[in-house]
Order: C-alpha cells, then sequence, then structure tokens
C-alpha cells in the first residue's frame, strides 16, 4: 500500500500526491473533534489556547489518536456531549483510547502527551477553562493507572499540534517556533 492511505472510519483510499511533506495524509483535527489514524498519517490540530490536546500512540501497533476538547465537564450540557462527545475532556478522553484500542492499541503500551490548557487572555480569564481542562484530564489518567510522557500546557500563547502516527513525534509550533515535545 506504498503511497496510498486508508482513513479508518470510512475505508476510503487517498492518494499520496507529495502534497504533505510529513505523513502520507494530514488529517486537520477541529476544536471540539478528535481522530484516530494509522503509520503514515498526520495528525494536526491548530488554535490550542485554553482547549486541550491530547495525543495518545502506541508505538508496536503504530495507531495514535488526538483529541481537541473545549471544555472539561460534559455535566454542563449533556446533551451536547453525546452529540459530540469530543467537545469535553471528561468523555473525549475515554473515547479516544476506546477507538484505538478498536484498531489495535493496547493500554500498556500507550505514551500520552498533551499541549494546551492555557489562558489565551492571560490572568483576567475569570473561568479558569485550560486549568480546569488540565485538572480533569490528570484526574483521568490518575484513575486509570495512565501518565503523561510529555505536556507543554499553560501560559498564554496559541500552539499548532502536528502528531506523526510513523513513529509518534510530536511537533508543537507557536510565533512562528517549533519544537519536538
Amino acid at each position: 500500500m506504498s503511497g496510498e492511505n486508508r482513513d479508518l472510519r470510512s475505508g476510503t483510499i487517498y492518494q499520496n500526491k507529495g502534497e504533505h511533506p510529513v505523513g502520507l495524509m494530514n488529517h486537520i483535527v477541529a476544536v471540539g473533534d478528535m481522530k484516530v489514524g494509522a503509520n503514515g498519517d498526520t495528525l494536526v490540530t491548530h488554535a490550542l489556547g485554553s482547549c486541550l490536546g491530547l495525543m495518545v500512540y502506541d508505538p508496536v501497533a503504530r495507531v495514535g489518536g488526538l483529541l481537541h476538547a473545549m471544555l472539561p465537564l460534559s455535566k454542563i450540557n449533556p446533551q451536547k456531549a453525546s452529540e459530540n462527545p469530543y467537545m469535553f475532556v471528561d468523555t473525549g478522553v475515554p473515547e479516544l483510547f476506546r477507538q484505538l484500542y478498536e484498531i489495535g492499541g493496547q493500554k500498556a503500551r500507550m505514551v500520552i502527551k498533551a499541549a494546551g490548557c492555557g489562558q489565551p487572555l492571560g490572568n483576567s480569564e475569570m473561568f479558569k477553562i485550560g486549568e480546569r481542562n488540565y485538572t480533569v484530564l490528570k484526574k483521568l489518567l490518575w484513575k486509570n493507572n495512565l501518565l503523561l510522557e510529555a505536556e507543554d500546557v499553560g501560559g498564554v500563547i496559541s500552539r499548532t499540534v502536528y502528531f506523526d502516527l510513523s513513529n509518534g513525534q510530536v511537533v508543537i509550533s507557536s510565533k512562528g517556533e517549533k519544537r519536538e515535545l
């Protein structure tokens, strides 16, 4: 299957025409969304401010996923959470792991990284959404005996994440600078 990529949900095969320098196919993960993929895919999410960007990778199965969750707790709108669990940290994180297990990922091998959870409006942000997103994530991971391997959280900057599923590499881009997480 060299030069092509299969979308894991639809089964659609995409041809690589050389326009994507990293991986075979770049998949954009919008705000309140999540995508999983396999070796050769690159998952990208933009504008992580107070939102949580969670990257989970199984290096043996070479599968991974990226969640871009907006809010910490689904109890503020259970109907919205049932329609779109990826909008909330408490429903999106379990769904990300569930889908990774479906495509061959195993909990014991998962490498977990986080980005975002900042305060883009500075200390004047009344609701501290980023801080609360991070707290809910840490509680979920702790309850499930999982640890973050790396994180780039907090602050007032916006981040773009590039997650290469051929090797698990996560690159954070912010203010014109790129760095590996």
